[in-house]
């Protein structure tokens, strides 16, 4: 008979996890996960698991509901291909900088090198994927591990971690006494760096030097909640502000110094000249990468770089660098603009007319194109069918093919916060439907629109019937092309037009969504696009548009790789 005073180790993670104020969970049943989920169900807790398709979307179910929250996401799964599925999610949200916790179950100790069915070496799989992870051979650690777990994936640069319990530790006994949590690591960023007062001294004194300084900013920003601060720093500069795709949301975009986006995937030649014409660079929460640079073509050598980054090792990757400051993004510009505002003599950077010029430009190529008639519909089309219909709170989750660049270059961000989620570290597809899930279940009040390929579509569609079982009200938005459009594009703009094995044959996505009870459009006329949008939106369940799109390769996208 078990002691009174002690719990199995399968009751004690869920204890710890209710204890960390964990609401919603997502994951996929197992063999090896049959004690947490007997524990899951006799326990009184405040959890509510949802039962996903597979183990992928359930880590990008966690993703983007910790994106939108600001406290960690939880999935789960078995072991053996369970453990295999999952990984995707977890390196997309430790890349990114997401607080994602990965449970996984595992064989028992006892069968460990016997050849039981789906035994893995967990901790080798998860160790480059992962900030920190563990495998637990004694129930006696669970609680402690826990607790690291929660303190590794909020405090400094935020990540994805992993824990995994054979069966046998899920059964053996903890001391309930244990059971106790840390409220600091409830959300992220926790226990965040301050500055050195010295590199914001520095930094001010490089700022009163420049006559065109821009600042680049990345996802640092968004994930520390600096929107104030750099509002602040843009108006007390008349700094102009560009973002990566990323670190869209750090600033709204309709603030007369937004740039908008920046870089291969979005950018356009009338932002890429702003940070042309540039005498200093400020990267804030920015790893300066082969995207946001165009392959390292900006800034140019002898440009002066500040970089601000909660990681002392993204800072002088990339780009010899004249102040760095090592701190969270919110705290450091806090910093900053206060010893900007007592300078008072700083010199402006011109940041109105500079931004200006920039979005007019970029308008002037984008509105012809948007009020297209033409069939199929152009991706622009619908950018601007988005705009007119969604309201300023919405969320838009889109992969990383025919969407992300247009919505990248063209929606523009009526307030700041995370309102764009997009899978920029690795760009696998079929991300965008289950994290708009995550992100619906995270902000229930707001709208949130997932957009995808067809290619994308086939990854995911799995996921349809979770939301209609759990009544999501999540719209999905497919670019119908039958193709997989980025190679394509790719191959037409590189390769010679020698398009090889990127098509595909066109899906009724439409029939498919139906079929798992879903209520579906299919759109290929432009003029209805928005009175479906409405609709689509107004329903009070799932809802999906099949709209017959102009593929990539054809298109004006905003890629500068497929410029001539």
């Amino acid at each position: 008979m078990r002691d009174a005073n002690h719990l199995t180790g399968a009751e004690a993670a869920v204890k710890m996890l209710d204890a960390y104020g964990v609401r919603h969970m997502f994951g996929l049943c197992g063999d090896t996960t049959l004690p947490f989920y007997d524990a899951l169900c006799r326990l009184d807790h405040g959890i509510t698991h949802i039962l996903t398709r597979d183990e992928r979307h359930a880590g990008y179910m966690a993703d983007g509901y910790a994106r939108v929250t600001g406290r960690p996401g939880i999935c789960e799964g078995p072991s053996g291909g369970g453990a295999t599925y999952i990984l995707p999610g977890v390196v997309e949200a430790n890349e990114s900088s997401v607080p994602v916790l990965a449970i996984t179950t595992d064989v028992a100790t006892t069968s460990a090198g016997r050849y039981p069915l789906t035994e893995l070496d967990q901790e080798a799989l998860f160790r480059p994927l992962t900030k920190w992870n563990a495998v637990l051979s004694d129930a006696a650690r669970l609680p402690a591990a826990m607790r690291q777990a929660f303190r590794a994936m909020t405090t400094g640069r935020p990540g994805a971690v992993h824990l995994a319990f054979p069966f046998d530790v899920q059964k053996a006994e903890v001391p309930e006494a244990e059971i106790w949590a840390n409220p600091r690591h409830r959300s992220f960023p926790a226990s965040r760096a301050a500055p050195d007062p010295a590199d914001i001294r520095a930094a001010a004194d490089l700022l009163g030097e420049a006559r065109a300084a821009v600042a680049i900013c990345g996802g640092g920003p968004v994930i520390a909640g600096a929107f104030d601060s750099l509002e602040r720093l843009a108006k007390a500069l008349d700094l102009p502000v560009a973002t990566t795709v990323s670190g869209q949301g750090a600033i709204a975009e309709t603030d007369p110094r937004a740039v908008g986006v920046v870089g291969s995937n979005g950018g356009v030649p009338s932002t890429r000249a702003v940070v042309d014409e540039a005498d200093l660079i400020l990267f804030i929460g920015c790893r300066a990468g082969s995207v946001t640079t165009e392959r390292w073509r900006v800034p140019k050598p002898g440009i002066r770089v500040i970089h601000i980054d909660s990681d002392p090792m993204v800072i002088g990757a990339n780009y010899p660098t004249d102040v760095a400051i090592v701190a969270d993004a919110r705290l450091a510009l806090e910093a900053l603009v206060a010893e900007v505002e007592a300078r008072r003599a700083m010199p402006r950077q011109d940041g109105h007319r500079r931004a200006a010029a920039a979005w007019a430009a970029k308008h002037d190529a984008f509105a012809p194109l948007a009020a297209s008639a033409e069939s199929p519909i152009r991706p622009e089309a619908v950018i601007a069918a988005l705009q007119d219909v969604l309201s300023d709170d919405a969320v838009i989750v889109a992969d990383p093919g025919t969407p992300c660049p247009y919505v990248s270059a063209h929606y523009r961000w009526p307030m700041p916060g995370r309102h764009f989620i997009t899978n920029r570290a690795h760009g696998a597809l079929g991300y965008a439907l289950a994290a708009a899930m995550g992100a619906k279940i995270g902000r229930p009040e707001a709208p949130v629109v997932a957009l995808m390929g067809d290619g994308s579509f086939g990854f995911a569609c799995g996921e349809l019937e979770t939301l209609v079982r759990h009544k999501v009200a999540v719209t999905s938005l497919v670019f119908s092309n039958a193709t997989f459009g980025w190679i394509k594009a790719g191959q037409n703009a590189g390769f010679g037009q020698r398009f090889y094995n990127v098509d595909f044959g066109r899906t009724d996505h439409a029939a498919v969504a139906r079929a798992f009870g879903v209520k579906a459009w299919t759109v290929e006329d432009p003029a209805a696009l928005r009175p479906v949008l409405r609709e689509a939106l107004a329903h009070d369940g799932p809802t999906l548009i099949d709209v017959i799109a102009q593929p990539l390769h054809e298109a004006a996208a905003p890629v500068s790789e497929w410029v001539a």
